[in-house]
């Protein structure tokens, strides 16, 4: 009853400051909880315009709070989106960008990671006396040197608790599903496997029948080395549910490897246990949605029962465990002093299929999808913000904005203060979203594929005028099919693109649908626009400087003595969460 009636005081004395234009000076320290959805398109939510999936608790929330239609994700893969989306950099300044054809950490024990020498907004914020919880998909790395040194874990970044997955899923993690691991690169190693064991098998023959003059020795060498090779690759390989679909609870591994159809509701338990746990304090719920990323394990409740078959299904579920967690927020009394945030790392993978069964999100009219550093559809996201009483309901703000941007925000909110060592490329929404101002403070926006810069954005404010120049695009697979299905995703370099010189132009505020490129003969501006961004793309190089690449291959590749394991190596498995039960059931 107290908590209710302090709850209702504090919305009422922030409606009476904020109307006095008096809410910046009081000292309030609100909760943050931040809910960040994994490939989600942004056609895939009722309130960004799709009718055919049910989303109610996502539209809910942006009735009563700030919608962004112009929300960008700093990259178009999930390791890069989120080093931007905790640091509020651009990944190329923290070595989080690849050049190579690996763009994310493909294990739990590659030694890169999100450098130690980066601040993230949890760090801030438990500087200035938060609890920082993480729960859910971390794919920022663990170990950098050994196996208990945690260099990269949540909890050497500012987190006070974490429980989730410390990679990602896969299909790999799911039996009877084709592993997505390095598909095709694992097709080869299993050719190159049954060339050898033929040319084994030949010699083997040809000896027995006086064909070959080798010897017996040579016969045992050659078959040693034969199955050196298969072993070399398959004891990562050929375990990598083991190897990678593992829980953590902070350090230690709780489930190994994970059973799917427990993992939503041990989640949604463990958010709503923080919250209830840290309602007397101030604290930041980073919730890191497994959903909806492949391969879509869906409890039974929903089923089913979308009309987009198994990712409608899974979008679904995603929105009830969002409603759960507001629910909660609502029922501990905390609602008014709680700023809630939901958005998607990147795009919906339009090349994510099994048959004719689409398993990836769509994108509404925007052009492209995951992996794409350039075109709206991998870099456009939901983004929606509710705090009631300090900031307007059921407001929809069309300026361009970035993931990066929740940095500068809620640090501004806890009353820290940003590094003054590096460059801070996020920008503090608050502004905007109280409506306070009109116009973004980003001007300029560079959309990089891995290392390599392929698009920029202007957003020329005196004009209204969106200017987006493409420098490389992909070359879609089949020809005009708008993804590039043939490869799995696209590359961001080499034969599988196209350099534009002189760049394609759009203007987004007349073609959001990136439809129709620009010329000379179409439009006035054309070159002092190209010239202006060209300039902008100078100054932003001259800001750049050389650090240690965390996606390099040798940092990336699997490295025994450094695989988590809750067993004695190579035995690894446990499975410490059949003891308790979740008090929450989503089943």
């Amino acid at each position: 009853m107290e908590e209710r009636f302090y709850a209702a005081t504090c919305l009422a004395l922030f409606g009476l400051l904020n109307s006095y234009g008096m809410a910046s000076a009081l000292d309030i320290k609100p909760n943050v909880v931040l809910m960040l959805a994994d490939d989600l398109g942004i056609g895939d939510i009722g309130c960004y315009g799709n009718n055919t999936i049910k989303t109610p608790n996502i539209d809910q929330l942006a009735m009563e709070g700030v919608k962004l239609t112009q929300h960008i994700a700093a990259a178009s893969l999930c390791t890069p989106s989120r080093t931007a989306f905790l640091t509020g950099r651009y990944p190329i300044r923290s070595g989080m960008a690849s050049s190579s054809s690996y763009r994310a950490l493909h294990w739990n024990a590659g030694s890169g990671g999100l450098p130690v020498n980066e601040t993230t907004f949890a760090k801030i914020l438990h500087q200035q006396g938060y609890t920082t919880g993480l729960v859910g998909k971390w794919h920022q790395g663990v170990n950098c040197d050994s196996v208990n040194d945690y260099c990269h874990h949540p909890l050497n970044h500012g987190f006070d608790y974490f429980y989730g997955m410390p990679f990602t899923l896969l299909s790999n993690c799911q039996d009877n599903k084709t592993p997505d691991l390095d598909a095709a690169f694992q097709a080869k190693l299993w050719f190159y496997t049954q060339l050898i064991a033929l040319a084994i098998l030949t010699v083997f023959a040809g000896k027995l029948a006086g064909l070959f003059s080798v010897t017996w020795k040579g016969c045992i060498w050659l078959s040693l080395l034969g199955f050196l090779f298969f072993a070399s690759w398959y004891s990562s390989y050929g375990f990598v549910k083991y190897w990678n679909c593992i829980l953590m609870r902070n350090y230690d591994i709780t489930e190994q490897p994970m059973r799917l159809e427990r993992t939503a509701s041990l989640m949604l338990n463990e958010a709503v246990s923080f919250i209830q746990s840290n309602k007397h304090r101030p604290f930041l719920l980073f919730v890191s949605f497994l959903h909806v990323h492949t391969p879509l394990f869906t409890t039974e409740r929903f089923l089913g029962k979308s009309r987009h078959g198994i990712y409608g299904d899974n979008v679904e579920e995603m929105d009830w465990l969002v409603g759960q967690i507001l629910k909660t927020i609502d029922k501990e009394g905390l609602r008014s002093n709680t700023l809630a945030y939901f958005a998607s790392d990147h795009g919906g993978q339009l090349e994510a299929q099994e048959g004719a069964i689409q398993l990836g999100g769509w994108n509404g009219i925007y052009k492209g999808g995951k992996g794409m550093g350039g075109w709206e559809g991998g870099i456009r996201v939901p983004g929606i913000f509710r705090w009631p009483g300090m900031l307007p309901a059921n407001t929809v703000v069309d300026e361009p904005t970035s993931l990066m941007d929740i940095y500068p925000t809620v640090t501004h909110l806890a009353g820290g203060v940003l590094p003054k060592d590096r460059i801070i490329d996020g920008k503090n929404l608050l502004p905007l979203l109280q409506q306070k101002v009109k116009k973004s403070d980003h001007e300029f926006l560079f959309h990089y594929c891995g290392s390599y810069l392929h698009a920029v954005r202007w957003h020329q404010k005196n004009t209204g005028a969106l200017w987006k120049a493409h420098y490389v695009t992909p070359i879609f697979h089949p020809k005009d099919a708008g993804a590039c299905y043939g490869k799995g995703i696209c590359p961001c370099y080499g034969e599988g693109v196209t350099h534009h010189d002189p760049p394609l132009l759009f203007d987004l505020s007349r073609d959001p649908s990136e439809a129709v490129p620009l010329s000379a003969d179409t439009e006035p501006q054309f070159h002092s626009v190209l010239k202006q961004i060209g300039k902008a793309v100078e100054d932003h190089r001259r800001t750049l400087t050389p650090v240690p690449q965390q996606l390099s291959l040798y940092n990336i590749m699997w490295k025994p003595w450094l695989q988590p394991c809750c067993g004695t190596f190579p035995f690894c498995w446990c499975d410490k969460e059949s003891a308790s039960t979740p008090s929450v059931n989503v089943g």
